[in-house]
């Protein structure tokens, strides 16, 4: 088991692989970075491991003799003690049924063997960063839970813990028409110094005093009409208010419960949690963008492709538009893995992949990588002629980065074959109809020389 020296803030990482290069390499380039790192080899081992001490985060393997990842997630799950530390399988194991039975047992990330350094530790610092503020949620809410509890009390209880509460607390008489006996406005009875701190007014400026309908319309346009259906009915109301005030703008939360014929009120600064729910929020935008990212290229993912090119047959089905759609691959990409090495082999790919999307430049159009070295371009509204022109636009820009190819047999640049088809979509067909004849398309573009672009049956107008 590994204890390297770590940074207490980066968080604690139990990783569990019965392949000891695999840990080996793990643990090394986790605790260089400053995560606590603890290992081990077995399922067995992994439970008992993280029940003794829970980690901030798991990554687990699936393939193991006595336990495999799946069923060592789902007794960590069944574990009061386990059951919400976050697991990520790594594992060698690539087909989205795999996938899929990894999430169902309760696993919150997937990475794919052979990984990326720069995947793992993005994934595993979203995790991170979403565990500590779940915690810290978690206080939060604790805490709102305890002086909620007090809210409800008696009015005597109440006075009597005013001065010493953190929270701001306030108790108000109804102020009726003495003719219609509608309420017209609130007066204070008593209010503590916390609650006179929030509204930036003194106690003695607010106490037996008539005028908090007046304030109420600056917080709120309903607030006053809010707070006598408090009084009326006897419902609790409950809300967040964003209140502005010199010299610090806040988010408060308020409770106001019926007491005689007025209400009493608590207020909390919830500016802190606010702050969290914000940063959580964007976390979980991010983790939204990752699922629809290729990890390598950072353009869209074979996930996204499926989704729009669904989206855009049944529009422009509705629409009667052409949708055109290009598949392109790299020529001789396996002799140029094979004789550069896999990472220039990446490092060709970013580049293509940076490259062509710039030329897309409408929001709907969409370059996604379709797998390995092959690409897929959909241009909604777009007949034959402008995807042949978008063709052209790929294969100039793919060999204008020059990207030197010895092992190619039609270049001494790297180069694409492209293959176009299109299609005015209807609500009867399939878009798996285009897919074919677009990878015809390229099937004939390989044969024909590569180096080139084929057109599969045009039946598009020009528009």
């Amino acid at each position: 088991m590994n204890t390297p020296n770590y940074d207490p803030n980066q968080g604690s990482v139990l990783i569990v692989d019965d392949i000891p290069e695999n840990l080996r390499l793990l643990t090394d380039l986790l605790s260089e970075r400053g995560y606590q790192v603890r290992s081990v080899s077995t399922g067995r081992m992994a439970l008992k491991t993280a029940q003794a001490k829970p980690p901030d985060v798991i990554l687990l393997d699936i393939r193991m003799p006595d336990m495999d990842g799946y069923e060592v997630c789902e007794a960590l799950q069944a574990n009061v003690r386990t059951q919400d530390i976050p697991i990520i399988f790594i594992s060698a194991l690539d087909e989205v049924i795999d996938k899929v039975r990894a999430f169902d047992v309760g696993g919150v990330d997937y990475i794919t063997k052979p990984f990326q350094l720069g995947e793992v530790i993005a994934r595993l610092e979203n995790q991170l960063t979403i565990r500590r503020q779940q915690l810290q949620l978690q206080q939060e809410i604790r805490k709102r839970s305890e002086t909620e509890e007090i809210l409800y009390q008696s009015r005597a209880l109440l006075s009597s813990i005013l001065n010493s509460s953190l929270d701001g607390i306030a108790a108000l008489q109804a102020v009726r028409d003495p003719a219609t006996s509608v309420i017209c406005d609130f007066q204070c009875l008593t209010l503590n110094p916390v609650l006179s701190q929030i509204l930036n007014r003194r106690q003695d400026d607010l106490i037996g005093k008539s005028c908090i309908r007046q304030f109420l319309q600056k917080v709120s346009d309903t607030l006053f009409d809010d707070f006598v259906q408090v009084v009326e009915t006897g419902t609790p109301l409950e809300q967040d208010f964003y209140y502005q005030r010199q010299p610090i703008d806040a988010w408060y939360h308020f409770v106001a419960v019926k007491l005689g014929d007025g209400f009493a009120i608590t207020v909390r600064d919830i500016t802190t949690r606010k702050t969290i729910e914000l940063e959580l929020e964007e976390a979980n935008k991010t983790l939204d963008a990752l699922a629809y990212l290729d990890g390598l290229t950072q353009v869209a993912n074979r996930r996204r492709f499926d989704q729009q090119m669904q989206h855009e047959w049944l529009r422009l089905a509705r629409e009667q538009q052409p949708l055109t759609l290009i598949l392109f691959d790299v020529d001789y990409f396996k002799p140029y893995n094979d004789h550069y090495g896999h990472q220039c082999g990446d490092d060709c790919l970013i580049r293509i992949a940076q490259a062509v999307q710039t030329i897309m430049k409408r929001p709907a159009d969409l370059l996604a990588r379709y797998g390995g070295e092959e690409f897929a371009v959909i241009l909604p509204n777009t007949d034959v002629s402008g995807g042949q022109w978008i063709a052209n636009q790929i294969q100039q820009v793919v060999r204008s980065l020059a990207i030197p190819h010895d092992r190619s047999q039609v270049s001494t640049v790297v180069t694409v074959s492209l293959g176009i088809a299109c299609a005015i979509p209807h609500v009867d067909g399939d878009a798996s109809t285009l897919l074919r004849q677009a990878d015809r398309a390229l099937y004939l573009a390989k044969k024909e020389g590569r180096d080139r672009s084929v057109i599969s049956s045009p039946n598009c107008l020009s528009q």
